[in-house]
C-alpha cells in the first residue's frame, strides 16, 4: 500500500518522542514537580513535596514514551507491547489473541496490518483489572480493519487504572502496517481476532513488542 500524504505526516516523528494523549497527566505532574524544585531551596516544604512529585513526573515520562520502531515483515503483526494473556478459538472460526499490557509497558497501539480503517467503536463499560476474565465488559474501543486477510477486528480494553483511550485515526483512514494508532492510559488489554485459517505464532506467556513481534505464522 502506498504511504498516503496524510500518514506520512501523522507518522514523521523524532526519536524520543511522547505519547499523544499524555498531556492531561503529564503537564500537571511536570509543572509540579518544577515548581516545587524551584522552592525546594527556601522552604522544608516544598523540599519534601520536590522528591515525590520529581519521581512521579519521571514515572509519567517513561509511561508515556512512545519509542521508534523498525517495523517487522509479515502478514499480522503484535498491536502492542505486552504479555500474551490468552489464546482463545471463537464460534465464528476465527482466534483471539489477547494481550495484557502493564503500566512497565509502552501503551501507545499499533496497525496490526496495512488497511483501512473501517469503524471505531466506543463502547462505555466497567473498570476491572485488565487480567480478569470480566474485563471483557470494559471501557472499550472496537476497530476493525479493510485488510489483504479481509475485516480484522482489534479492541482495546480499559483496565482498572486505564480510564481513557485516545483513538490517533478516525473511520476512513488508510494506515500502513505498525502506525501508530492509538493510546490506552495505564494497564490494559489488547485483543486481536485473527482470522479462520490463520496459524497463531506466539504462546501465552510470551513477551510482544507492537510493530515488531509477528502474530501469525506462514
Amino acid at each position: 500500500m502506498p504511504h498516503s500524504q496524510t500518514s506520512a505526516r501523522r507518522d514523521v516523528i523524532p526519536k524520543g518522542r511522547l505519547a499523544r494523549g499524555a498531556s492531561p497527566w503529564l503537564l500537571p505532574t511536570v509543572a509540579t514537580a518544577a515548581l516545587s524544585l524551584v522552592r525546594a531551596r527556601g522552604s522544608k516544604r516544598a523540599a519534601a513535596i520536590a522528591v515525590p512529585a520529581t519521581a512521579l513526573a519521571a514515572g509519567m515520562l517513561w509511561f508515556f514514551r512512545d519509542p521508534e520502531r523498525e517495523i517487522t515483515q509479515g502478514r499480522v503483526i503484535s498491536p502492542a507491547d505486552g504479555v500474551v494473556q490468552s489464546i482463545m478459538p471463537w464460534k465464528d472460526g476465527r482466534t483471539r489473541v489477547a494481550i495484557f499490557m502493564s503500566p512497565l509497558n509502552v501503551h501507545v497501539n499499533r496497525a496490526p496490518l496495512a488497511g483501512t480503517v473501517t469503524s471505531v467503536e466506543h463502547i462505555p463499560g466497567g473498570f476491572v483489572p485488565a487480567f480478569n476474565k470480566e474485563s471483557e465488559n470494559n471501557e472499550r474501543v472496537v476497530w476493525h480493519f479493510d485488510t489483504e486477510l479481509g475485516d480484522i477486528e482489534m479492541v482495546q480494553i480499559a483496565g482498572a487504572v486505564a480510564r481513557r483511550i485516545v483513538p490517533y485515526v478516525p473511520q476512513g483512514t488508510k494506515l500502513e502496517q505498525g502506525e501508530r494508532i492509538g493510546l490506552i492510559r495505564f494497564g490494559s488489554r489488547v485483543d486481536i481476532y485473527l482470522p479462520e485459517g490463520v496459524d497463531v505464532a506466539v504462546e501465552v506467556g510470551q513477551a510482544t513488542t507492537a510493530g515488531v513481534t509477528r502474530i501469525d505464522r506462514d
